[in-house]
């Protein structure tokens, strides 16, 4: 299949810019894959379509404050987006401008209160110079990054919900799962946003049962397919966690017969990922695995997933689960009732 296979044309007022007034207040497009039923329900409906013995699976990574607002000595600004961490407390960073500052040099963030030491431009894909720096975030004291980040940085929301960046009360609550525990995503899980503590808790006395695993989303979410020919497309690595609880959790599912449902594209990668081999194995590693049709399924039955971007990698996993002609029918039908896209959007279930 080709890059333009996955393109759809979707009315601007239909990207959302903000959260539902409720977490759970959010429309659910359900389609079940072998009845070929499709209808509208709602989030906090949910325990309508899953069934005492169902397992979801959650991802708990944190949103970090990731982006941070720096200026050289020359009074320049610089504009920072921290990936990940590397060797030796090293960081690895999306720079704004990139060209502009030089190896060694320090810019000065937070009202001088950090300093971020410019260590060495990374090579991009094709081997030249490319956005991401290595870096070395000081301050005075032992402060972990983490804690400077959150700080003095800005939640780094995704370049279509055009207003400040995590300047608002509701992104600081509402772009960070109710279950977020391991800090260190660039970009929130988003199916997991939809979720309450009353809902989980009301899902359990059904009968359903959580799991968390971990993924860390990286900056691969924010970067578009180039390639028309997918074969020339490589992912961008991302760090996961299956601890043995989880993988625990789903092998009991799978002895009571219940459906093993992914919350949200991530955790699908993780799942996949650690049954790469035929048999699901807990551990933790980097996942480049690339999900399009065509890819056998071996560890997920049911995806829960927000609305994704044209011609976006998450729609192509979630084409590859359901069917590339369904998948756009979905699509139509969303649009026609004027459903929410993309991370702050309303959700779709498909349930094999």
């Amino acid at each position: 299949m080709r890059l333009s296979d996955f393109d759809y044309a979707l009315p601007p007022e239909l990207i959302a810019q903000h959260p539902a007034e409720r977490r759970d207040a959010a429309r659910l497009l359900v389609h079940e894959l072998r009845d070929a039923r499709t209808t509208l329900s709602g989030v906090s409906e949910l325990g309508r379509w899953l069934r005492p013995g169902d397992l979801l699976v959650l991802n708990d990574t944190r949103v970090l404050r990731a982006r941070l607002r720096a200026r050289r000595a020359s009074g320049g600004a610089v504009e920072l987006l921290f990936a990940e961490p590397r060797a030796g407390g090293r960081w690895s960073a999306m720079v704004r401008p990139a060209k502009k500052p030089k190896p060694g040099e320090v810019l000065v963030a937070g009202e001088g209160a950090l300093r971020v030491r410019m260590l060495e431009r990374l090579a991009g894909a094709d081997g030249a110079p490319g956005a991401l720096w290595e870096v070395a975030l000081e301050a005075d004291g032992d402060a972990p990054v983490e804690a400077l980040l959150e700080a003095h940085g800005e939640l780094p929301l995704p370049p279509y919900i055009e207003r400040p960046a995590g300047d608002e009360p509701e992104d600081r609550e509402r772009y960070q799962t109710v279950y977020a525990r391991e800090p260190g995503a660039v970009a929130a899980p988003t199916a997991g946003l939809h979720f309450t503590e009353a809902l989980l808790a009301e899902l359990r006395e059904a009968g359903v049962a959580t799991t968390t695993v971990t993924l860390h989303v990286g900056l691969g979410t924010f970067l578009p397919v180039a390639s028309e020919d997918l074969d020339g497309h490589r992912m961008h690595s991302e760090r996961y966690v299956l601890p043995e609880a989880a993988a625990a959790a789903i092998a009991a599912c799978r002895a009571r017969g219940g459906r093993v449902v992914a919350v949200g594209t991530t955790s699908v990668r993780v799942l996949e990922a650690c049954a790469a081999g035929g048999e699901l194995r807990p551990g933790s590693g980097r996942t480049e695995l690339f999900i399009r049709p065509g890819y056998e399924f071996r560890a997920v039955d049911g995806l829960l997933t927000n609305f994704h971007l044209p011609r976006s990698t998450l729609l192509m996993l979630v084409s590859a689960f359901a069917g590339v002609e369904r998948v756009r029918e979905l699509y139509a039908r969303a649009i026609a009732e004027r459903l929410r896209f993309y991370s702050y959007g309303d959700a779709m279930l498909l349930l094999r």
